[in-house]
Order: C-alpha cells, then sequence, then structure tokens
C-alpha cells in the first residue's frame, strides 16, 4: 500500500513544481512589457529579483520543514504565489515596481517557501532512487513554464485577449488552487519505512553520513559544488531571461522577418526549451543513479559550456536556434535532478532539507549575476559576449566538481587548508579504506564506490 502511495506523492509534487515554474515562464511577458517602455535590464531585475528571493526563502523553508509540516509550508507557498501575480495584477500589469513587488519579491517568496517540499518528501519516500526522484520532483518545473508560455501566447492568446493584469490575476488563481490540491499528498513515510529490498548504504559519499549545515559550510566540497551550481545554473537563467529578445535580433540579422523571427524565437524557448528542460531533468537524474552523481555534474557543465559557446553561431537561423534551445534547455534541466541528490550523497540522506537551502543559494547568485549580465549586455549590442562568458565559467565549474570527494566530519571542524584537502583527496582516490569518514548511526565508513 505504501508502495502506491509513493507514487501519488510523485504525481503531487509534479503538479506542485509547474506551478513553481512559472518563473521560468517570464520571458513571454519580456517583449509586451518592452512594448509598454521598459527596458531589458528592467526585465530581468525582475527575474532576477524572484530567483534570488526564492533561493533565499529557500533557507527559512527547510528549517521550517519540520516545523510546519510539508503539507502546511507547500500550502503558503501556493498562497504567496498566488498573491504575488495578484498584486502585479492590480498594479496594472506593466507598473515595473508593482510587477518587480508582485512577480519577484512576493512570487518568489512564495517559490521558494514550497520548492524544498516535494524534494524532500520524495527522497524519503524514494531512498533508492534518489537521483531518479529528484528529477521526476522538478520535472513539472521545466515543463510547466512550457504551459504557462503557451497559455500566455499562442495556445491560449491572453496577454492579447485579456492583458498583462488579466492574465497575471488568472496564472495567480491557478497557481494558489493547483498548490494547494498538490499539497493535500506531501506526507513524511513513517519513521523507519523502507522500500521493500531496500538496505540503507552505509559508505561515505552515499548519503549515510550526516553534517549539519553549519558542518557542511566548513567543508571544501560545499564551496566547490556551490561555485558549480553558481555558474551552470546561472548561465542557464542567463539563456531563459535573454533567449526570445536574442533569438528575434539574431534571426532578423539572419534574414528573417520581425514577425516571423518573433514566433521562431518565442517556439525556440516555449517548446524546445520547455521540453527539453523537464526532460533533462528526468534523464539526469535516472543517469546519475548508474554513473554516479559527480561524473554526472562534470560532463553535464561541461557540455553546458560548448553549448553555449556555440550559442551565438546556431542561434542565426530557425533549425539551428531549435537545436541550441533544446541542448541548452536540456542540461539547464539536470541541474535540479542532480544537485539535490549530490547534496544528499555527500552530506546525508536524512539532512538534505537542511543542507540543500544553503547549496541553492548560489543559484540565487547565478541569478543575480547572469540575466542581468545578459540583459546588460543586450542594451549593449554584445549579446555574443555575454554567452562567451557564461559558457568559459561552466567551464571552470566542470573543473571545480571534477575535485570533490566524500567530505569527511574533521574537515567540517578544522580550518580549511589546500593542504589538507588534497592529501584527503589522495586517500579517497588511491585508499579509500583509510579516507571513510567516522562511522555513524546509519551506517559504517568505508568506500564510496564512486
Amino acid at each position: 500500500m505504501l508502495a502506491t502511495h509513493r507514487w501519488v506523492i510523485a504525481i503531487g509534487a509534479i503538479a506542485i513544481q509547474m506551478c513553481l515554474g512559472a518563473i521560468y515562464a517570464w520571458p513571454v511577458f519580456t517583449i509586451p512589457l518592452q512594448d509598454e517602455g521598459w527596458s531589458k535590464v528592467q526585465t530581468q531585475v525582475v527575474f532576477s529579483t524572484g530567483l534570488a528571493v526564492f533561493a533565499v526563502v529557500m533557507v527559512f523553508a527547510g528549517r521550517q520543514l519540520h516545523t510546519w509540516g510539508p503539507q502546511r509550508l507547500s500550502l503558503a507557498g501556493g498562497l504567496t504565489l498566488g498573491a504575488g501575480y495578484a498584486i502585479a495584477a492590480i498594479g496594472g500589469g506593466s507598473e515595473f515596481a508593482a510587477v518587480l513587488i508582485g512577480v519577484g519579491l512576493v512570487g518568489g517568496t512564495g517559490i521558494g517557501l514550497a520548492y524544498v517540499v516535494p524534494i524532500a518528501v520524495g527522497m524519503r519516500w524514494f531512498p533508492d532512487h534518489k537521483g531518479m526522484i529528484s528529477g521526476v520532483a522538478v520535472a513539472g518545473f521545466g515543463f510547466g513554464a512550457m504551459g504557462w508560455i503557451k497559455l500566455a501566447g499562442a495556445w491560449g492568446d491572453l496577454i492579447d485577449r485579456i492583458g498583462l493584469d488579466g492574465t497575471f490575476l488568472l496564472y495567480g488563481i491557478a497557481f494558489t488552487v493547483i498548490v494547494a490540491l498538490g499539497s493535500t499528498t506531501m506526507r513524511m513515510p513513517p519513521r523507519g519505512w523502507r522500500p521493500a529490498g531496500f538496505t540503507p548504504p552505509g559508505q561515505p559519499g552515499t548519503g549515510a553520513e550526516q553534517f549539519t549545515p553549519a558542518e557542511m559550510r566548513r567543508t571544501p566540497q560545499f564551496h566547490l559544488i556551490s561555485l558549480t551550481f553558481m555558474v551552470s545554473a546561472g548561465a542557464g537563467l542567463m539563456a531563459i531571461g535573454v533567449m526570445k529578445l536574442y533569438g528575434v535580433e539574431a534571426l532578423m540579422g539572419g534574414g528573417l522577418s520581425e514577425e516571423h523571427a518573433d514566433a521562431v524565437a518565442g517556439t525556440a524557448m516555449a517548446v524546445f526549451f520547455s521540453i527539453a528542460n523537464g526532460v533533462g531533468r528526468l534523464v539526469w537524474g535516472t543517469v546519475s543513479d548508474r554513473i554516479g552523481r559527480k561524473h554526472s555534474v562534470v560532463v553535464m557543465t561541461a557540455t553546458q559550456g560548448v553549448f553555449l559557446l556555440l550559442f551565438t553561431t546556431l542561434a542565426s537561423s530557425e533549425y539551428t536556434l531549435y537545436l541550441a534551445a533544446a541542448l541548452v534547455g536540456f542540461n539547464f534541466g539536470g541541474n535540479f535532478a542532480l544537485f539535490p541528490a549530490l547534496t544528499a550523497d555527500e552530506f546525508g540522506n536524512s539532512t538534505v532539507s537542511d543542507n540543500y537551502p544553503w547549496v541553492f543559494l548560489s543559484y540565487g547568485a547565478g541569478g543575480i549575476i547572469f540575466p542581468i549580465l545578459g540583459g546588460w549586455m543586450g542594451d549593449n549590442g554584445d549579446f555574443p559576449v555575454a554567452f562567451t562568458i557564461a559558457g568559459i565559467m561552466c567551464l571552470m565549474g566542470a573543473v571545480a566538481t571534477s575535485l570533490v570527494f566524500p567530505p569527511r566530519h574533521d574537515e567540517a571542524v578544522k580550518p580549511f587548508s589546500v593542504h589538507g584537502f588534497l592529501h584527503n583527496a589522495h586517500l579517497f582516490e588511491h585508499e579509500p579504506e583509510l579516507a571513510g569518514a567516522a562511522p555513524s548511526p546509519d551506517g559504517p565508513a568505508g568506500d564510496s564506490g564512486r
């Protein structure tokens, strides 16, 4: 019965995340807002504010999960998200201050409150498939963006029919109702419950050893993982924020009319990027259960760097823009399946709801730096430079994660030194039985198998 129930929870997680993914539907509003007199930078300030607030509030939400419980926390997130879009609507839909407060500050708060719940609950129900459930739990975030973009644009034509204010209000109502329904499924499993045939692993690097957030933050692994997440997610967020703006510009430079270029760029973002974003979360999560989280992150981030460096070459014609959007979207989505699971592997399965929000702060930092970089470069006619910088940073992120190995508790209590870090890395690579951390209540130390 409980084994069946955990798949119902997965469905509820997807429903919640489909609404939270509305932040990625922001590009559908950027051109109408520019028509109302907004600059490119202003459109990205709202987007970046939402992302940054989302990340910061997640730290609070991770702590409150134990007090409020998953149902109340996710419901609070849905109500707050809906209220944010209602504020933007009341402000007229195009007033910068109202949209910044509503979509950016209040909406970002709602996303941050609810986002950690499906991930934490899902990992408790699926300890045997952490990568897969991380992908499933956040897949709706990626797929949801496509639906909200298309409803506002080509499918529902909401912006043209009912205006920006009407669209914001309708979305606010929908988010509130859907998240409220999904929250009814968010329950932790009974204490001590395990899937049939599952034995908790006891090796370092598999989530057996638990680190508190304070301990985690004192390890070099935390900083390397956070750096990679910042550049990999931040580069993808920049692509989301400017893909339609730059796509139109590049396609017109390639000879398309403005109307045709607008339709193609919209399709690249709303269909190819969004679908690939959702698929990437599922595929990368499942792949990581087979080849390991570290190797998956290195491959994903390195290839993302290459795709971003090629993006400006591919963006000038219709079908290559579709390809580029799909490739970047596929790898971008993988971030949100891999980094929660990597955090659980390195710092503990049971403490992931406390620890992952701290890692996720790097997403917020990337969400401030990269989209504003893209908007600023766009206002100065230098979109290609922004994509080149993002690509190089992703390659550097891949190198950073290649240095990660399972942390030891003594790293969390001693001052960091490069010599000590390299010594422990050598032990792990060549004498893993000496590098294992002290035994924890969840199991003995040993080789991580990664």
